[in-house]
């Protein structure tokens, strides 16, 4: 797979929604929203704060350590890079205890000129969220990272307008 080609039957093969979303931003900008793990608490929906980034980061391995939750209630864990192609692809374990841990696919590609489409498939992979049935967990999940696209695309857009006007 080549830079710029993600792609999208990775998702079909994995468990969960798979959900997509057109970006005014090429790729680039995408993925330099995706590299900067300051910008975590941003664009993922629940992520109420980032508390540390590791130097690496998104290198496999590194993590973004956050806080989940509603403040005063908020739960301290991290997400991990368990893969990486620069620009293209991420693949994440979102630990958020007591509930669980949940495999989360992103992919980049393409889709002409200073445009891009982003992939976001997710499931609960371990912990009480893995108790919940298949389909609803489905259910509750698609709106979810429907809106974390949403803000993904709109930071991705406004980075890629600030540095056209620059």
């Amino acid at each position: 797979m080549s830079k710029g080609d993600a792609n999208p039957s990775e998702h079909a093969r994995e468990p969960g929604p798979t959900i997509s979303r057109s970006v005014a931003a090429p790729p680039s900008a995408v993925w330099a929203v995706l590299a900067d793990g300051w910008s975590y608490a941003n664009w993922v929906v629940g992520a109420a704060r980032v508390r540390d980034v590791d130097v690496d980061w998104p290198a496999a391995g590194a993590k973004v350590h956050h806080s989940v939750g509603l403040w005063p209630l908020l739960i301290q864990d991290f997400t991990r890079v368990e893969r990486m192609e620069d620009g293209t692809d991420l693949v994440l374990t979102a630990r958020g205890w007591p509930v669980g841990e949940a495999h989360v696919h992103l992919s980049i590609r393409a889709d002409g000129p200073g445009r891009s489409v982003v992939t976001i498939t997710e499931d609960a992979v371990s912990g009480p969220g893995r108790l919940i049935p298949p389909p609803v967990r489905h259910v509750l999940l698609g709106p979810r990272n429907r809106e974390t696209l949403h803000r993904l695309a709109l930071l991705a857009e406004g980075h890629h307008r600030e540095e056209r006007i620059a």
